[in-house]
């Protein structure tokens, strides 16, 4: 039987990057980093953690989420280093951050103090709150130089309390765009319901079809025709964002969902292929399409069979 070992803090943990930020005895590595050297890591490790919780691995989640915690640990650490902010000071500000944000929970964001048992919040108090809080939070904030007052073309500049001031730009595009559709619905900037949704999606697919035929018979690549095509097709895309947004469908959850069905699908004809001796060049379309049918009547338990 192994023996027993206590388990390490968060101390322990923060001690464990001083050593390796020490400039005598540290990390060759670790000592080059700055903070956005590390950014791609930190954006890697916290897709490795969706990752595990799509496959619904726990042991893998908690070694992801370890992978995560430490990022915040080394950002804490050279901001400790610079003197702008410790780790100290990520916990004692999200601790009030979290306290100011839940009125409902926190009598006068008192970690400690509970209301009286019995007391209650409905869910159109705890939004109206929420959207003031928010609110107050971005006003205290100085707005960051935002995406438009960067673009030689705009025309004019945008107000500093923007509703959308403070949404990363960094997000991944369909997470942006879910994001940013919500804000705009919070000050009443949306459709009240879902056939709009649904012909705006329509009007969006048709204005597409239209550039598309002006290039018909010409290069896609070309800029300006390429330019025309990628603004219709976001176009198209933020509106299937919208869409889901409608059926209270996540657009990535759906996404990484139909990204699985295919890998599974495709993988199941890849094995079809190399138990006959077979490759993709050697199959009409029609026979590929026929092994598609099979791969989605073979896999229907595992995968949905749209």
């Amino acid at each position: 039987m192994a023996d027993w070992q206590p388990q390490y803090s968060l101390a322990d943990l923060q001690f464990l990057m001083r050593r390796l930020r020490d400039p005598e005895s540290g990390c060759p590595w670790d000592l080059k980093q700055d903070f956005k050297s590390i950014v791609s890591h930190t954006l890697e490790e916290a897709y490795e953690v969706a990752d595990a919780i799509e496959r619904e691995n726990k042991h893998d989640l908690m070694d992801e989420l370890g992978d995560l915690l430490f990022q915040v640990v080394f950002y804490s650490q050279l901001g400790a280093e610079e003197g702008s902010f410790d780790m100290g000071g990520v916990i004692d500000n999200v601790t009030r951050k979290l306290l100011r944000r839940h009125p409902h929970v926190f009598p006068n964001q008192d970690l400690h103090a509970y209301f009286p048992q019995g007391s209650n919040f409905n869910d159109d108090e705890i939004k109206a709150q929420w959207e003031t809080i928010k609110a107050q939070e971005r006003a205290l904030k100085k707005a960051p130089q935002s995406e438009v007052s960067n673009n030689p073309t705009s025309s004019f500049n945008p107000v500093e309390d923007s509703v959308l001031s403070d949404v990363p730009s960094l997000l991944p595009s369909m997470n942006r765009a879910e994001k940013l559709q919500k804000r705009a619905s919070q000050v009443g900037f949306d459709w009240q319901d879902l056939p709009p949704v649904l012909e705006k999606l329509e009007e969006e697919i048709a204005e597409l079809k239209v550039e598309i035929l002006a290039a018909k018979g010409k290069d896609f690549r070309a800029p300006e025709i390429h330019q025309r095509l990628q603004d219709e097709m976001g176009d198209v895309l933020f509106s299937c964002v919208n869409l889901s947004r409608f059926l209270k469908v996540s657009p990535d959850a759906a996404m990484r969902a139909s990204n699985l069905k295919f890998t599974l699908r495709f993988q199941y004809i890849e094995a079809q292929l190399k138990a006959n001796n077979s490759q993709f060049s050697d199959m009409r379309l029609a026979d590929l399409e026929a092994l598609w049918e099979t791969a989605k009547q073979s896999l229907s338990g595992t995968v949905s069979s749209s």
